[in-house]
């Protein structure tokens, strides 16, 4: 009896736990490509801040440089492409919710996350600090990318493949640091560009070969889970993050180019040494003017 019994609760769990089919591209494959534009877009306009961060002669102003390149980078090319890209994420059979605080809260370690690795490639091309730097950025995508995931509510449970996890890993690694490589030695505003393009393949190829892990056990008999559609939140969000860009936008047409603050720089010293001459009594020639003998 005990036996028969046992079969009969083996059968009803099995019954009431099954394999899921997980769909990544419910709307259409055209998400695919806005991901990849909204992730491309960050990344351009926070390397953009990136190379002007090396050009500031003070470090408070480098710093704000490097936080509005997070902003760009870690909030919109990383965060904003993941819940874009999560729009077409569907498990039919079950409901698909977000929790709101693990949500947000991916958004502050992306950014938080993405500044540290800015800040730890440095200035010039330095092999150890470089590489540390895009490690720190790639394990910003991937940390966003799971701790996202965190918030993803269902009527079962999520597994992960663990070759493909190491996979995703690797991708955001490599492409990271090439990304911050090409922003510290080139110079050209197209191959800048091109650094950013590159930023958004490893952003979007990371979240996408870690959808590929993605596994779901269904729970026939799990209620459903509390949280809100990813549209209830993601429209106010696009719309805060791309004004958010214009912060970094506009400070960078407005950032005078290096030249100019090479000049600068030399018209303070040279001000700065002629008083420091009229203090000591000393009178100093204005340039290209020759005093009589």
């Amino acid at each position: 009896m005990n036996l028969l019994s046992s079969g009969v609760s083996v059968l009803a769990d099995a019954h009431e736990h099954v394999a899921g089919h997980v769909h990544h591209f419910g709307m259409g494959l055209w998400l695919l490509l806005l991901s990849y534009i909204v992730s491309v877009i960050g990344s351009v306009v926070g390397l953009a801040c990136t190379r002007r961060s090396a050009d500031a002669l003070v470090e408070r102003d480098r710093l704000r440089w490097l936080a509005m390149a997070a902003l760009a980078i870690g909030g919109v090319a990383i965060w904003l492409m993941h819940f874009i890209a999560m729009l077409g994420f569907s498990v039919p059979g079950s409901v698909v919710r977000y929790d709101l605080g693990w949500t947000f809260f991916s958004a502050i370690l992306s950014i938080v996350a993405t500044f540290i690795g800015l800040v730890v490639a440095g200035r010039t091309v330095d092999v150890k600090r470089l590489v540390a730097g895009g490690i720190i950025m790639g394990l910003a995508v991937n940390l966003m990318h799971y701790t996202g995931m965190w918030a993803v509510k269902m009527q079962g449970e999520i597994h992960y493949d663990k070759l493909l996890v190491g996979a995703s890993i690797a991708i955001a690694v490599v492409a990271a640091t090439v990304a911050l490589w090409f922003t510290l030695v080139l110079e050209k505003l197209i191959l800048r560009i091109a650094a950013g393009f590159v930023m958004g393949v490893a952003v979007v190829g990371m979240h996408f070969t870690g959808m590929a892990a993605v596994s779901v056990s269904l729970d026939q008999t799990a209620p459903v889970p509390a949280g809100l559609e990813v549209f209830s939140f993601l429209f106010p969000v696009f719309v805060i993050g791309l004004l958010a860009l214009a912060i970094p936008i506009t400070a960078v047409m407005m950032a005078p180019d290096r030249g100019t603050v090479a000049l600068e720089a030399e018209a303070d010293q040279l001000a700065a040494e002629s008083a420091r001459a009229r203090q000591g009594g000393v009178l100093v020639a204005p340039v290209g003017v020759q005093q009589g003998g």
